[in-house]
């Protein structure tokens, strides 16, 4: 069943709401919705873990900017379930990455809480994991082969930006260029396939298509940039993690990689790939909250924030524009 809410065209004479959510509410209550359900197992320990993780939890940002670049490119009323299923399908993906990101990183903290790895342990949490995956193309089986291959293009980049990232780690020389590879995998990728998909079930040509891809992969860069920022910036509060998880973990991050270019990391404080604790991790956290540092890191995310709306004006001027225009700003701005 649709969701209930007024049509597209009544929408595009509204002006652009603050909030870039509001002019697609409906339909992101429809994502939640069906989300809820498709987390619903047979077995009551994956449902349980699948819950405990995405229930009321997270910003849905994957499905609001699916949502708003689809109608930004003109999708009509009678698409907008493709356009749900999308955001749902990418969502879950995104799930079950998170899964396996604390596995593999033995991460305890998740959204500030403790994480279904440390809570349900190794072997539930790989399993619940498995299980969005599998829930996701279940979803996307009724899509055209383009979009499914998207998708499943997308996870692909995302395994591998997995193992580029733990070899990283043992890379002493890996610099802004290793950095930029693997967050193109590992979060930029989702965002081009959710551009790419909603432009393409909006029935927009293949230029925009391929324009709303890297949009997609522009977005993903600044949001991952600027969170890795906040990771070193904190609070613990509003990031939802111990402050310096990248830097303790020894995790290939933005501040590290700009601290590892200038002369005083270089001297034996700190390299790239290196798990620290103690008094050389508090050398290293004071090192990458310099006011310059955090600055030049802003500025590489401001570039992609730059490309973005570049990109974007290549669209028909339209409220839906706006909005997907402000959450793009928005990811400069997180509590800085």
């Amino acid at each position: 069943m649709k969701p209930s809410r007024p049509s597209g065209v009544a929408r595009a004479l509204a002006a652009a709401p603050a909030n870039p959510a509001d002019l697609v509410r409906s339909e992101l209550l429809a994502v939640e919705n069906k989300l809820t359900r498709l987390l619903d197992s047979n077995e009551a320990l994956i449902g349980e873990i699948c819950h405990y993780l995405v229930d009321g939890s997270g910003k849905r940002l994957r499905p609001l900017f699916i949502m708003l670049a689809f109608r930004s490119c003109g999708g009509p009323d009678e698409k907008v379930e493709d356009a749900i299923d999308a955001a749902i399908a990418l969502e879950l993906i995104h799930s079950a990455t998170l899964l396996h990101d604390d596995i593999i990183d033995g991460g305890v903290l998740r959204r500030g809480k403790p994480s279904a790895f440390a809570r349900y342990g190794f072997a539930p949490s790989l399993v619940a994991g498995d299980f969005l995956f599998c829930r996701a193309f279940e979803l996307c089986g009724r899509f055209e082969e383009r979009l499914v291959r998207v998708a499943a293009q997308a996870c692909i980049q995302l395994t591998e930006g997995e193992v580029m990232e733990g070899r990283m780690r043992q890379n002493a020389t890996a610099m802004l260029d290793d950095y930029l590879g693997v967050i193109e995998r590992k979060t930029a990728s989702l965002f081009a396939a959710g551009g790419r998909v909603a432009a393409d079930l909006a029935g927009a040509d293949a230029a925009t298509i391929a324009a709303m891809d890297k949009l997609g992969r522009t977005f993903g860069l600044a949001f991952q940039m600027v969170d890795d920022l906040l990771d070193v910036i904190g609070p613990e509060e509003k990031i939802g993690k111990p402050v310096g998880s990248d830097l303790r973990a020894g995790v290939l991050s933005l501040p590290v990689v700009l601290a590892c270019g200038d002369r005083g990391a270089a001297s034996g404080d700190f390299r790239p790939g290196a798990a620290l604790e103690g008094a050389a991790f508090d050398r290293a956290l004071a090192i990458m909250r310099d006011p310059a540092l955090i600055d030049r890191g802003r500025a590489l995310a401001m570039a992609q924030i730059d490309a973005a709306h570049k990109l974007l004006r290549s669209l028909k001027p339209s409220p839906y524009r706006d909005a997907l225009a402000s959450l793009i700003d928005e990811q400069i701005e997180r509590d800085f």
